[in-house]
């Protein structure tokens, strides 16, 4: 599910430096967190869950991609922080997308009976899973991270650690720069994991679709230094929404499985659920046959960071 909600662009600047624009992308993206901690007590507006989720992963994926800069062993102790908050938030995140798309557009598309006995157990499970939310959010260990993770990003204190002379050349070097190499590094990733891909090979289209979030994540940190990633991010998305579909049957099967276990035995339930994955699976294969053409659009697309850099268009080779 695409985010609906508009996000503000990190403002980061040419000129900015490295260790300055990782400080400022995990405020930016800290404070958004935040906006939506109240929404996700409750799915009166599922965006809640979803944006904390969100931003969440966001950071961990901010740290990863100036990892050349802040090494693992400094930023570890966040990244795992950052995914515990993300792990506790995903079981709702997954029962709200099942509940307002999975069953809510099959309601006139699959004339079975059993959609509203499964909507039950569905809202039942979520229930419990937003339980587990509100835990989170009322944890010592939520209390500490929003206490003393702004204070660590904010003072940039990946500085003060025991850094090679190379990771501190590059805290100091022009963020523009760095978003260049960054971005040429995430996309080489994708290229390698889709370049004789066999689109039947759910591990495969698993992997390349991990190596696609990791570069758009990268591309919306840096849009504001480099002109023209708007339109290279949308051509990122056409490929992601199709191997999105791919991991949204892979989640509602599991999904469904978990639901129905513990002797769930009513024979319009069962036949609902696996109506249900069917109709998920014709879609996503009527999808695959235009993956080629997608994935050609991909890689023949221009390299925005490049232009900035050169002052002309390249094209992937």
């Amino acid at each position: 599910m695409g985010n609906i909600k508009a996000r503000a662009q990190v403002p980061l600047h040419k000129g900015m430096t490295v260790s300055a624009a990782l400080a400022e992308i995990l405020r930016h993206n800290f404070d958004d967190m935040m906006q939506w901690e109240a929404k996700a007590r409750s799915w009166d507006d599922i965006e809640g869950v979803h944006q904390m989720r969100v931003t969440s992963r966001r950071m961990r994926a901010a740290l990863s991609s100036f990892r050349s800069a802040v090494p693992k062993e400094v930023s570890r102790h966040w990244s795992e922080e950052l995914g515990w908050v993300a792990s506790q938030l995903g079981r709702a995140r997954d029962l709200d997308v099942f509940i307002a798309e999975g069953l809510a557009s099959m309601q006139e598309k699959l004339p079975l009976p059993g959609a509203d006995k499964l909507l039950t157990l569905a809202e039942q499970h979520r229930s419990d899973a937003y339980e587990v939310v509100r835990a989170l959010l009322d944890s010592d260990r939520y209390a500490e991270i929003k206490l003393d993770f702004p204070q660590w990003a904010e003072s940039a204190a990946w500085e003060q650690a025991d850094l090679s002379e190379k990771q501190r050349i590059q805290l100091d070097m022009d963020i523009a720069k760095y978003a260049r190499k960054r971005l040429d590094r995430s996309e080489r990733r994708v290229l390698e994991a889709g370049t004789d891909l066999d689109k039947n090979d759910t591990r495969q289209m698993h992997q390349l679709r991990i190596q696609c979030k990791k570069l758009r994540y990268a591309a919306e940190f840096f849009s504001t230094i480099t002109p023209g990633l708007d339109v290279y991010i949308r051509q990122l998305k056409e490929l992601q929404d199709l191997l999105g579909v791919l991991n949204d049957v892979s989640i509602m099967s599991d999904l469904l499985t978990d639901l129905l276990a513990g002797g769930q035995s009513d024979p319009d339930v069962m036949r609902y659920s696996g109506g249900l994955v069917g109709w998920r699976m014709r879609q996503f294969y009527e999808l695959l046959d235009g993956f080629e053409n997608r994935w050609q659009a991909f890689v023949l697309a221009k390299h925005p960071w490049r232009h900035s850099a050169h002052g002309h268009g390249q094209h992937r080779r």
